[in-house]
């Protein structure tokens, strides 16, 4: 059964997805709003069919962590998962993204036309300046930032080497960071064909506030999701073998 539903959700979101990015195309010359309007409307109408289709729910722990404000969001990245459903769950918010995404045809297109902010890895310096003056500039519009430190998907229970972005964002713009913390890839992991149904758990932990240093920035945020990461995955696993 759940071969017969990993099926048909990947019929529905890659078709979906497809449509999507026909419709987007014709936005191009459009004022952004209207971009973000059709991106917005596909991750609402994907998130039903994770839930309706593949049998995956979700729940958002720590709504009350979720400042008013322009925040920094430095998420646990496990699957494709929060990839979609933070575009349901803020805004037109900005994910900042490694530079090589902004080639894919089509798809760096409409990247670019959202303002995401990318990133080269290999830039040293400079490149990790435009990320901040970037950065700034979206919080400054009233956007939310959405950051991988990992920057890659991780398998559930893994963890993947922190970039120094991050904690270049925390120390230069004197924000605070919302850690993120997140079980999806149990359910949706990482290039699997098959989606497990089940509960995804997304908690927004406390803020880290402004204030302290580089060094103390980076493993204190990595220790706060790595450990809330943990909990919420054996949670997963758990449910997964009481069924």
């Amino acid at each position: 059964m759940t071969a017969i539903r990993s099926i048909a959700f990947n019929i529905y979101f890659f078709g979906e997805l497809a449509m999507c990015m026909v419709v987007m195309f014709f936005c191009l010359p459009l004022p952004r709003c209207c971009m973000e309007y059709v991106i917005r409307t596909w991750a609402k109408t994907a998130c039903w069919g994770m839930r309706v289709i593949a049998g995956i729910d979700y729940e958002v722990r720590g709504i009350e962590n979720i400042p008013d404000e322009p925040t920094i969001f430095a998420s646990k990245h496990q699957s494709m998962w929060e990839t979609v459903s933070f575009w349901w769950f803020f805004k037109a918010p900005v994910y900042v993204m490694k530079k090589e995404l902004r080639s894919i045809p089509f798809w760096g297109w409409y990247a670019r036309k959202c303002q995401q902010v990318f990133v080269d890895r290999s830039g040293g310096a400079s490149a990790l300046k435009k990320m901040v003056r970037d950065s700034l500039e979206s919080l400054n519009s009233g956007r939310h930032l959405i950051i991988f430190p990992e920057g890659s998907r991780a398998p559930a229970g893994e963890k993947l080497h922190y970039h120094p972005g991050i904690a270049a964002l925390y120390s230069r713009l004197s924000r605070r960071v919302v850690p993120v913390a997140l079980n999806s890839g149990v359910f949706w992991g990482r290039r699997e064909f098959l989606k497990r149904p089940g509960k995804v758990i997304v908690e927004f932990l406390p803020p880290i506030e402004v204030g302290l240093t580089r060094k103390e920035f980076a493993p204190e945020l990595e220790r706060r999701i790595e450990t809330a990461t943990d909990r919420l995955v054996a949670e997963a696993r758990e449910s997964l073998q009481t069924r």
